[in-house]
């Protein structure tokens, strides 16, 4: 049966079915049940012009709840500046795919170079690969480079003060490669040292992954976690928002092995789930058990810089046994969004960010707590996000926010709500927010 659809023409379905060694596209799926076979004709819509698309998916754009987000766990409403879509739009960037044949590929690779640079830098790590998937699989890497790292020892531990995504997403990935995973308490809110330290103590242990801002939006004081982790013989990870690494110690700051997290807080629009970015770095000395790609620069025969692919530790490139990882492709063009949006930002505009974010956080947690239905839960600093105790009935709450056009309150495991407060929400936004808390306490 021909569609319009297809690109095959009949005489291009013969010839394959020949060099297949069947007679009919019914033979080639003779193996199928007849049960599952589909009989019927496929409910395609008719064929539209440019201008009838436009208007359609304009239409389901319509449809579209469009909220004030006072949300964070993970996912963050930044401001990008308008020039990086732009930028990314240009034809070398938006089309460019493998950055393999180094003399067609430098702008592919200057800017992956670039990314690089600037993890490190605001890392505190020697170096960086290309981009990961996203924060929570980039923990997951990090867990498996400890493993990779410290020979015969096959356990890692998660602190409990992660987000809830990231560790599920973390024992997905160890479970599967036979590493026991284990997990450090949590005390007032943060991770526990005393726990890490009584974990520690089996000499069992490759790898610990803790956050530098919890899943309450707390800064965690991770001093003292790298020489207890270290004098175990293990190796160190911190899950970082990279954004506020402008103006809050870096994991290299705290000696962490290893950094990772996601990129998103970096000027990436929230979008129904994704794209995400994420990011991994490490010493230099843990360099070769880094996955995906290592973009460097050197000259070329005229003595002019170029960029080059200078280490590939995937089994595409080497003996499987051998790779670090299967990744077989990378957020490149996020990385590339990333790249746009530091570049035009700069560590100024980076740190005012932060600042903004910081007062209208704190702003809020003050408003909220005025109105006598919230208590503080965890008396422990913190930037943007934010936990607080109700006697409201949250989902109640939920409700009522979202049809006054806000999204929060977001509910934790132990039914504490969040909040969270970027440099895009303004003062008049907040004062909105609590007034709808306000009505929702009087009645």
């Amino acid at each position: 049966m021909a569609f319009a659809y297809f690109p095959h023409t009949p005489d291009d379905i013969r010839q394959m079915l020949q060099r297949s060694g069947v007679s009919s596209i019914e033979e080639l799926y003779s193996d199928v049940p007849e049960k599952f076979r589909f009989k019927g004709e496929y409910d395609l819509p008719d064929a539209m012009s440019e201008e009838e698309v436009r208007r359609y998916f304009t239409h389901l754009d319509s449809l579209n709840t469009r909220l004030t987000v006072f949300c964070g766990a993970g996912a963050y409403d930044h401001y990008s500046p308008a020039a990086v879509k732009y930028i990314i739009s240009r034809s070398e960037f938006l089309t460019a795919y493998t950055p393999y044949q180094a003399e067609i590929s430098q702008g592919t690779l200057r800017y992956i170079f670039e990314f690089q640079s600037m993890v490190c830098e605001l890392t505190g790590m020697d170096c960086a690969n290309a981009s990961m998937y996203d924060g929570p699989t980039s923990a997951a890497e990090a867990m498996l480079m400890s493993v990779a790292s410290v020979r015969k020892r096959r356990k890692v531990l998660i602190s409990s003060s992660l987000l809830p995504n990231v560790i599920d997403v973390v024992r997905t990935y160890t479970g599967y490669h036979g590493v026991q995973t284990d997990t450090i308490e949590i005390s007032d809110g943060v991770t526990s040292l005393e726990d890490l330290k009584r974990k520690l103590s089996g000499n069992d242990v490759a790898g610990v992954l803790v956050p530098g801002i919890n899943r309450y939006g707390i800064i965690e004081d991770l001093e003292g976690f790298a020489d207890a982790v270290h004098s175990a013989g293990a190796l160190m990870a911190v899950y970082s928002d990279p954004s506020s690494l402008a103006v809050l110690k870096t994991p290299g700051e705290w000696g962490a092995d290893i950094a990772c997290g996601d990129g998103q807080t970096l000027g990436i629009p929230l979008c129904f789930g994704g794209p995400y970015v994420g990011f991994l770095a490490c010493r230099k000395d843990l360099m070769r058990k880094l996955p995906g790609r290592i973009v460097g620069a050197t000259e070329d025969l005229d003595g002019k810089r170029s960029f080059v692919l200078t280490l590939q530790a995937r089994e595409q490139h080497i003996r499987r046994e051998k790779a670090t990882s299967n990744i077989c492709s990378n957020q490149s063009l996020m990385a590339l969004y990333v790249t746009v949006y530091l570049s035009l930002m700069g560590p100024e505009g980076l740190k005012k960010v932060n600042d903004l974010s910081y007062g209208g956080a704190h702003y809020l947690h003050r408003k909220l707590l005025e109105t006598g239905k919230f208590s503080v839960v965890f008396d422990k600093p913190f930037l943007k996000e934010f936990v607080l105790a109700t006697d409201i009935d949250v989902p109640y709450l939920q409700k009522v926010l979202a049809d006054a056009g806000f999204f929060g309150a977001l509910q934790t495991e132990e039914g504490y709500v969040s909040f969270c407060v970027t440099e895009r929400r303004t003062r008049e936004e907040i004062d909105a927010l609590v007034a709808v808390v306000n009505d929702v306490i009087q009645k």
